[in-house]
């Protein structure tokens, strides 16, 4: 089966100990839903530098990456549909592209 990757752009972090909570649980809730269909859950994504033949940007590009999933789905269409539960799409994005083997 193959896999997607969701690269997640934009969100915040939480501003209080019980916000970070509220916003676990619903990551816990969405990843859990996926069941096996999870490849691996990911993690966010620390500040980034942008290198380029010209050199290294300290801005993380025009649209940074704030995080990361694996999935499997049977088609590109499946993981979409999978990517429209995501909790980060309440303060962000989700890119979905398949990791193509090799």
């Amino acid at each position: 089966m193959p896999k997607y990757i969701f690269a997640y752009h934009g969100g915040k972090p939480p501003e209080t100990p019980e916000e970070g909570e509220k916003v676990m649980a619903a990551w816990g809730e969405w990843l859990g839903g996926m069941g096996d269909a999870v490849v691996d859950g990911g993690n966010p994504a620390g500040p980034s530098k942008t290198v380029s033949a010209s050199g290294v940007a300290d801005d993380g590009g025009a649209n940074p990456l704030s995080g990361y999933s694996l999935v499997n789905a049977p088609d590109m269409d499946a993981a979409i549909e999978m990517a429209k539960g995501c909790p980060v799409l309440d303060h962000g994005t989700v890119e979905v592209c398949e990791a193509v083997e090799m």
